[in-house]
């Protein structure tokens, strides 16, 4: 088993920016993670993926130069760093963990844990 917890959600105005933070803990084999959102009615998007033992990272073009996925591997944590933010980024935020490779097609389906969210507002 895996568990995430996520932080650092909040309002802010378009534009501005915020971090956040998933730690992770457990010892089943993850070999990739990722940040996905939701808004109510829609399906979850995923927005930024990184293998979890270090590697490049893929992103989706909805956030690609705007948002920067970063971890730390010795300290079990995920960042996502989250700039310019617009109204349309407003939705609940998830962290999640696979135990496939990753992939740039950022699927809810390649991922099996995943945290309770944090939810992000952005205000116009």
């Amino acid at each position: 088993q895996v568990q995430l917890v996520e932080s650092g959600g909040g309002s802010v105005q378009s534009g501005g920016s915020l971090r956040l933070s998933c730690a992770a803990s457990g010892n089943t084999i993850r070999r990739c993670m990722a940040w996905f959102r939701q808004v109510p009615g829609k399906e979850r998007e995923g927005l930024a993926a990184i293998p979890a033992a270090g590697g490049d990272p893929y992103y989706s073009d909805s956030v690609k130069g705007r948002f920067t996925i970063s971890q730390n591997v010795a300290k079990n944590t995920l960042a996502l760093q989250m700039n310019s933010l617009k109204p349309e980024d407003t939705a609940m935020y998830y962290c999640a963990a696979g135990r496939y490779y990753c992939s740039s097609l950022i699927r809810q389906s390649d991922y099996d844990y995943w945290g309770q969210g944090t939810q992000v507002t952005v205000g116009s």
